[in-house]
């Protein structure tokens, strides 16, 4: 008798995968990186956690999320707050860690295997509360980059680590099939869709 496959869900910090990707100097394909882990057992969810800051005209990662929404990927986003720091530069503050947190414990009782992108140390604690409801927790971050993106306390509390750059192959976007610049065609989810499926 043939055992049913693993039920998996993804849960992506969204800023903390684009610093890691940054540092190691690749692009993700979000297209590529959601059939790699569907070859893993059902996926059952695809969460991809940011912040976006709502007064700016154009923001970079409007196009990104538009995409994500449309092909397979549950995306969160809440409002950036805006500061002024110490030296009087203006800065910008988000965390999701709350939203990924309660989304990811409201999922564990129908998931066997919980992948999280993200190195953040404030990941522990919910990694050592899902694996108490039976859920095995993999988190995917890299040791790799200058100072490594991940805290040593998340990956001793992983069932499995896995250093993106072992997934690399299967998730990094191909140079070549970039769109044309912004300023030569509009943005256009199928378009990208199209693009990426040809990698």
């Amino acid at each position: 008798m043939s055992r049913p496959p693993k039920k998996l869900a993804l849960f992506i910090d969204g800023a903390n995968l684009h610093a890691t990707a940054k540092a190691l100097g690749f692009d993700i394909d979000y297209k590529r990186l959601l059939n790699e882990f569907e070859s893993w057992g059902t996926l059952v969810r695809a969460h991809y956690y940011t912040t976006i800051i709502e007064d700016q005209e154009f923001s970079s990662i409007r196009p990104l999320i538009d995409w994500l929404n449309y092909n397979g990927y549950s995306v969160v986003t809440k409002p950036a707050k805006e500061f002024i720091d110490a030296m009087g530069r203006r800065k910008q503050k988000g965390d999701m860690g709350i939203e990924l947190a309660v989304h990811a414990m409201e999922l564990a009782e129908h998931i066997d295997h919980l992948v999280l992108f993200s190195g953040d140390g404030d990941f522990r604690i919910l990694a050592e509360a899902v694996q108490r409801r039976g859920v095995r927790v993999t988190v995917v971050s890299t040791l790799a980059s200058q100072s490594p993106m991940v805290a040593d306390e998340l990956r001793r509390q992983a069932d499995e680590f896995i250093d993106i750059v072992e997934l690399q192959p299967f998730i990094v976007r191909d140079p070549a099939a970039r769109p044309a610049r912004r300023d030569q065609r509009q943005y256009s989810p199928q378009l990208a869709q199209r693009e990426s499926s040809t990698n």
